[in-house]
């Protein structure tokens, strides 16, 4: 069966992988010049399993209300001018209920315990080096207030059977031993062992090769002008002067697959949230995070690769736009200086922004469509590189018609087309 995947980020990429492993003839086709060069290309490098958690969520709003008002705050809103950002807004108020948050958290977890456990037989598999470690996440609380406030998402991890464990401030230290300077400004900590960390953007790259090397054709530098189809198939795709047939196909193009497939009549709610990254040469190891830190007041996560630092967070909300703000990169700054002082140099240091295809109840859209040979695996917010290998696994059984490993009814477009 031939298959064309729209989309060479990390989840087309490795939903290509999956699809060429179950034998069938697979081409990609993206508009950068080479993969993962969008929102893949320097996220925030975390492997969150542990801290898979909706965004939409009670006490959410108010919440928001006041982050609006705060300097460095980890959310900002500017009216895009269209309508489609208030209905958004609209619809992930509507999930910020008990019900809901407990309903979306379960999709979540079930996604993101899957792609872990892909991710253990990928590496069982194949030597693949993406500067991944197995050091699990440290997030750090620096009110009591915040402390107190954990104990709903304690729950929530017991619930699903989530490894965790409450520190005091010293207790840190055996994680991350460079936060011995900051430990005055620590309330306490919740370190999530399973967790791991990566360099998405290095894997993708890698795992494209690997694509290739089993026979994919990745059609770069190919903008996706229109979808031909009738009779409830899509007949082909028409992208950088060519087109393209296929047995069946996928889209996986992140924030850019609503406007893609908007001209089918399909009505994707995955609003671009915006997010800010720095990566900074390691200057001093011994002053560096080991893994993964998140810093709960600001939202802020910083990952150690091998020798570099990546800050990454914020969610802006205000379309399509990637314009860099001189204000969000202070925000980064400061948090790594206050934890991790004289760890990088930030005069070197490469400021980004990419765009996270984010749904109004955070969890992602995979499954088919009401065209009978098209799938979607997008959605997946600020996890995409948490849930990239569950989620192509997935998709390409979906895709292949064979049974799933998880339940995957209610992650489809169609829960919204209810």
């Amino acid at each position: 069966m031939k298959v064309i995947v729209l989309g060479a980020g990390i989840a087309g990429v490795c939903t290509a992988w999956y699809l060429l492993e179950a034998g069938h003839d697979v081409t990609v086709i993206d508009r950068a010049d080479a993969a993962a060069m969008e929102t893949s290309f320097a996220n925030a490098g975390q492997l969150s399993y542990g801290y898979t958690t909706p965004w939409a969520a009670p006490g959410i709003p108010k919440k928001a209300a006041k982050w609006l008002l705060r300097q460095h705050s980890p959310l900002i809103f500017r009216p895009d001018g269209s309508l489609f950002q208030l209905q958004w807004l609209w619809q992930m108020l509507g999930n910020c209920n008990s019900g809901r948050y407990h309903q979306n958290k379960e999709r979540m977890v079930r996604v993101s315990e899957y792609s872990r456990e892909m991710f253990r037989h990928f590496q069982a598999e194949h030597v693949l080096d993406f500067e991944g470690r197995n050091k699990g996440t440290l997030q750090i609380f620096r009110t009591e207030k915040e402390v107190s406030a954990a104990e709903g998402d304690i729950e929530v991890l017991q619930a699903y059977g989530v490894p965790y464990q409450r520190l005091q401030p010293e207790a840190c230290l055996q994680y991350e031993p460079a936060l011995k300077n900051a430990l005055h400004k620590i309330a306490g900590a919740l370190h999530l062992p399973n967790d791991a960390t990566g360099d998405c953007h290095l894997f993708a790259r890698k795992l494209a090769q690997m694509c290739t090397e089993k026979g994919a054709d990745f059609k770069f530098n190919c903008e996706i002008s229109r979808i031909e189809h009738s009779d409830g198939l899509i007949k082909a795709v028409h992208a950088g002067g060519g087109r393209f047939e296929a047995d069946r196909f996928v889209c996986a193009l992140g924030s850019f697959s609503r406007p893609v497939l908007a001209g089918l009549g399909l009505d994707l709610p995955v609003y671009p949230v915006k997010g800010y990254s720095l990566t900074v040469p390691v200057t001093d190891g011994s002053a560096a995070p080991v893994s993964t830190i998140i810093d709960e007041t600001y939202k802020v996560a910083i990952t150690r690769f091998n020798e570099r630092i990546r800050i990454g967070g914020m969610a802006e909300l205000s379309g399509y736009k990637l314009q860099l703000a001189p204000e969000r990169r202070e925000t980064l700054e400061l948090v790594v200086n206050d934890l991790f002082p004289g760890s990088g140099d930030l005069r070197r240091a490469v400021f980004w922004s990419g765009l996270r295809p984010m749904t109004p109840d955070s969890t992602p859209i995979i499954g088919a469509t009401r065209f009978d040979n098209l799938f979607i695996n997008t959605g997946h917010g600020t996890l995409g590189w948490t849930m990239s290998l569950g989620s192509a696994k997935l998709t390409a059984d979906l895709v292949c018609g064979r049974e799933t490993e998880i339940r995957s009814d209610d992650l489809g477009l169609a829960r919204y087309e209810k």
